[in-house]
């Protein structure tokens, strides 16, 4: 019988990391065991999960009720071709439209975000054809594969082109109020982060949708000023163009409401969904549209589809999942232990001269850390992560491994999403640990000088 370390040995030369230069991956932590919001290595090391996973645990990393839904409905139909009907297909769709904005009133079942959003494309560019340009934001993650990547903003997307490089995405700034792309004072520019998207459009032509994250995900949970979504809703309709809005990462309490856009009273045409809808424990993509563009397809050629598009065992822990996000809503734990971690997040800046910035609602949070707080020089770039440089983030979450949390960085800043489960005890554990790690990046920080570039981080 093999030991655990040579299973590590066999896994690290036998199959690829994502993201990331292989050289570096000879050593991952083998997990045996999980536990609500805790998992165990094979060394016996305990951690707790501040992160999701990859933002996508959000009932923990164990659950009986959804564990179950998927067990019975292995034992009852595994696998049904997509051009069937099935009871799990009937009872997630039920589930679904309960709770998804009313607006949208027909989904097409993918086995991922990314395949979600392949789909949202394809619906649009049939739907608004001879429109075809897509308008995406700099600071955005939409996927892995060929329409998802071109549509994403950070650097993951340079290593994709040219050979995926799908025509038609274009990019407009962020609402990024920390580092302004156009170097303004939150309380006085008027949206003008929103505004430009109208001059785009205008100026583009052939626009057929703007797609967003309303919250933004991997690249910064940037939670954009108050108006900002109401003013692009208006936008596209003003110019006829469809809003398509990410709620992958966003989604399922993550922002405190079941989808983020529930926060500004937005309804897209078109959400898409993914990771929290099954709490990850099977691999779902949901691409939800409104009835007018569904009827659209009444007569035209729906050119879509998937082996395993809604595929039963995906879909049968829905129903699950949705009663268990309701019972921790309606307890009132998400609101107080959402606003328990912000308060205790905020405290960072007073204690931490590496701290620029600390942002988020609910438990979707990001700490930003810099060289500089005065000038919000960075500590590392995009550029730096694409060349493999060493990050000050990944020294911050290795050191927090050792203390027994996982947390994951990116390029300047954490992923603080920890699961909806956690309790105010585990905020406090969490917080105790990341205290003495950021003193890593306290004894780096310089003294104030000027500096101009930080809006290429």
């Amino acid at each position: 019988m093999s030991t655990y370390e040579e299973k590590i040995r066999f896994l690290a030369e036998h199959t690829y990391g994502s993201w990331r230069p292989q050289k570096g991956w000879k050593a991952p932590l083998f997990i045996t065991k999980v536990d609500g919001a805790y998992f165990w290595d094979h060394k016996g090391n305990k951690y707790l999960d501040f992160t999701s996973q990859l933002i996508c645990s959000n009932l923990g990393l164990s659950n009986k009720a959804v564990s179950e839904a998927i067990k019975k409905q292995a034992d009852e139909m595994p696998y049904i071709s997509p051009g069937f009907v099935c009871e799990a297909k009937y009872q997630a769709t039920k589930a679904l439209l309960e709770v998804l904005p009313k607006n949208l009133t027909k989904i097409f079942y993918s086995t991922s975000g990314t395949e979600g959003i392949e789909a949202a494309f394809k619906i649009t560019r049939q739907y608004k054809a001879p429109a075809y340009k897509i308008i995406s934001r700099y600071r955005s993650y939409h996927g892995s594969t060929g329409a998802s990547i071109a549509a994403t903003g950070d650097p993951r997307r340079w290593f994709a082109e040219p050979v995926n490089k799908v025509p038609g995405v274009i990019y407009a700034p962020d609402p990024f109020c920390y580092r302004c792309p156009f170097g303004l004072d939150p309380d006085k520019c008027s949206l003008q982060c929103a505004e430009y998207v109208d001059y785009m459009i205008k100026m583009e032509g052939n626009v057929a949708a703007v797609l967003v994250e309303p919250i933004v995900g991997t690249n910064g949970r940037i939670v954009p000023p108050d108006g900002y979504m109401q003013r692009l809703r208006e936008i596209t309709r003003e110019n006829d163009v469809l809003l398509i809005a990410d709620e992958v990462m966003s989604g399922w309490f993550r922002a405190g409401k079941w989808f983020a856009v529930n926060i500004w009273g937005v309804e897209p045409d078109i959400l898409v969904t993914a990771k929290g809808s099954t709490a990850a424990f099977a691999p779902l993509g949901i691409t939800a549209t409104t009835k007018e563009i569904a009827e659209h397809f009444e007569e035209k050629f729906f050119a879509h589809g998937h082996t395993y598009a809604a595929h039963p065992l995906v879909l049968a822990p829905v129903p699950a999942a949705i009663e268990e996000y309701k019972k921790l809503y309606e307890s009132g734990h998400i609101d107080r232990v959402g606003s328990y971690l912000g308060k205790r997040l905020r405290e960072l800046y007073d204690r931490h001269p590496c701290v620029g910035d600390v942002r988020g609602v609910g438990f979707f949070w990001a700490v930003e850390i810099v060289k500089n707080r005065e000038t919000k020089k960075p500590f590392n770039t995009r550029k730096d992560k694409a060349e493999g440089k060493p990050l000050m983030v990944d020294k911050i979450s290795a050191e927090l491994m050792k203390r027994g949390v996982y947390l994951l960085g990116w390029i300047t800043h954490f992923i603080v999403t920890p699961p909806l489960i956690i309790t105010e005890e585990d905020v406090d554990f969490f917080m105790d640990a990341f205290d003495e790690a950021l003193k890593i990046a306290d004894a780096e920080v310089e003294a104030p000088q000027p500096y101009k570039g930080y809006w290429s981080t």
